[in-house]
């Protein structure tokens, strides 16, 4: 990690995908929005579940954001990409603002195809630490 604070976030965010139920994987998207472009950090989200949901076999429109504004078991930064269909899980995220700027916290069932999850949001602009699960 390049430093201390990646590190930490890489540790913590490998940990969110112990095993449980589902394998996961996982990226930290790094971003240079800050707390002033909540906006532009929420379409980088949506665009990053968009790829999770594409390399997962969903189809993108078939899917939307779930928030959890109505649900105490949500942080106000937590998001879920859920399908229409059956509100099937796709990808849960975390948005950290971290020394000025947001890193998206994104996870997945492992099925997906990791690297090409990694490769595409990186075709975005921005720079992504892949995490694998156990």
């Amino acid at each position: 990690m390049a430093n201390a604070i990646d590190d930490d976030l890489y540790q913590r965010t490998k940990a969110l995908l112990e095993p449980g139920d589902v394998r996961l994987n996982g990226a930290i998207v790094h971003t240079e929005y800050d707390g002033s472009e909540d906006v532009q950090m929420m379409q980088a989200t949506i665009d990053a579940g968009d790829i999770i949901a594409e390399h997962s076999g969903y189809d993108p429109q078939d899917c939307y954001v779930y928030s959890g504004n109505d649900d105490t078991d949500f942080s106000s930064n937590q998001h879920q990409g859920l399908t229409l269909e059956d509100e099937a899980f796709v990808w849960e995220c975390q948005q950290l603002l971290r020394e000025g700027s947001f890193d998206i916290v994104i996870y997945y069932e492992a099925s997906a195809d990791h690297e090409a999850i990694l490769a595409d949001i990186e075709a975005l602009g921005f720079d992504v630490t892949g995490v694998e699960g156990k």
